[in-house]
């Protein structure tokens, strides 16, 4: 079993979608949202430098005059200044200060380059690192009369964040999201709707062609789409006709044959020759049924009593001897071709009594106004892989139904395209408890 996850190339991919649409989603956002997180990567690292050096260069002017103005104020004015000429991120204290570490990391290193340049290397100064106090720094100097003077730095982010900036992020990333999910639906709506013109595709019914508007590709695809469907229903009616003619052009020799054999002496060859023909005379007749059965005969439609129309074909069959029966109530009228669709139902019939020897009709309304018109029996039923098979013209199952029971492989195919014609399908399953039922729905 082929594995979804790995592409034609072999790649394994945990999570790739299965739908060309999506992966294209998915190709196109990431791709997009990458783009995205380059350019604020970019955007933030300029920002971030840029506000550092100008962090670094305003810490260095102002310790600066700090300095200054601190060594040149007598030693008894100095406490009241330290307030004054402290700022954000330092601090001056008269004093040692805290022991601390000579390491630093590399943003503590800059900003001791700072403090020895606010200096101007007039005093000895010492930089030192706070264990554990995320980033602290002091400077320790000497002032001109020999006291003690600490610079403590506490370095702020050099680039704080609005508060409301996640929030518009998280909008850009929705309105990204949205974006690329319209663009890959305008996209991909014409290939489901030729998608959707090829499921339905059925060359014997009459329906609309699709739309060849939009884009020059779209409207390409579209007219490829609906040259394929006509050439394909004129092969179907070129085929019709083959049949028909050849059905047609055999009946004269093969009722001169049929006379010259029965104004022959009695003999058994002259028995099996009389079979032998007579189902070919058959077989042709149905070719030509066949034949006409796809344009609906030209029969005009009409509107009917089904309890009427239904018991009349029953009664038919049992002034016959033949069983066939009326299950449940049938009540209303429809309109439709009478003609095709008793053909419908009697070739269904004919089938069932065939082999079952006995054939149930039933009537039904759908949820959404249809009718349904089941023909049952109690037969061998068609095995499962052959339902749709059953439905094809010249096809016999020789399983359940050989070739001594007679038949020439058309009545269903007949019943499909009668049905067709009256906008309508024919249904085949097996019952429950053996059996094969016949759907006709008409809506």
């Amino acid at each position: 079993m082929t594995n979804p996850a790995v592409d034609k190339a072999g790649l394994h991919f945990a999570f790739w979608p299965g739908t060309l649409r999506a992966r294209l989603f998915l190709i196109l956002f990431l791709g997009l949202a990458v783009a995205y997180g380059l350019s604020f990567s970019i955007l933030f690292f300029e920002r971030y430098t840029s506000a550092k050096a100008v962090m670094l260069g305003t810490l260095e002017s102002d310790l600066a005059t700090s300095i200054a103005v601190i060594d040149r104020l007598p030693a008894a004015e100095r406490p009241a200044w330290l307030d004054r000429l402290s700022r954000g991120n330092y601090r001056l204290e008269l004093g040692a200060g805290i022991p601390g570490i000579p390491d630093m990391s590399g943003h503590g290193a800059e900003i001791a380059a700072r403090i020895e340049e606010a200096a101007g290397h007039q005093f000895p100064l010492t930089v030192e690192a706070i264990p554990g106090a995320n980033g602290r720094l002091q400077g320790h100097l000497t002032l001109s009369d020999g006291s003690p003077l600490t610079i403590d730095v506490t370095p702020r982010g050099v680039m704080p964040l609005a508060s409301w900036l996640p929030y518009v992020f998280a909008v850009q990333m929705l309105l990204l999201v949205a974006c690329t999910w319209l663009v890959v639906s305008h996209a991909f709506r014409p290939l489901g709707d030729l998608a959707a013109a090829a499921d339905a595709l059925d060359p014997n019914a009459k329906s609309d062609p699709i739309s060849e508007s939009g884009p020059r590709e779209v409207a390409h695809a579209a007219r490829a789409f609906n040259a394929m469907r006509d050439r394909i229903a004129h092969h179907l009616e070129e085929r019709v006709q083959i049949l028909a003619a050849i059905s047609h052009d055999l009946q004269t020799p093969i009722a001169r044959m049929r006379l010259r054999v029965e104004m022959a002496d009695e003999s058994p060859e002259r028995d099996k020759l009389v079979s032998d023909l007579r189902e070919i005379e058959m077989l042709v007749k149905d070719g030509i049924a066949y034949a006409r059965s796809s344009h609906g005969n030209g029969e005009k439609t009409s509107r009917i009593d089904l309890s009427s129309f239904i018991d009349s074909i029953a009664y038919d069959y049992q002034d016959t001897g033949k069983a066939v029966a009326v299950v449940g109530p049938v009540y209303g009228t429809i309109s439709t071709k009478p003609h095709a669709l008793r053909r419908i139902l009697t070739n269904a019939i004919d089938n069932a009594v065939k082999f079952a020897g006995a054939a149930e009709l039933s009537v039904e309304r759908g949820t959404g106004g249809e009718t349904v018109l089941t023909v049952l029996d109690r037969g061998p039923g068609i095995p499962e892989e052959m339902l749709v098979a059953a439905m094809q013209p010249f096809v016999r199952l020789e399983q359940s139904r050989n070739r001594e029971t007679g038949g020439t492989g058309l009545g269903l195919a007949i019943a499909q395209q009668l049905a067709t014609a009256l906008g309508g399908n024919v249904r085949l399953y097996n019952r429950n408890g053996g059996g094969l039922a016949v759907e006709l729905t008409l809506r």
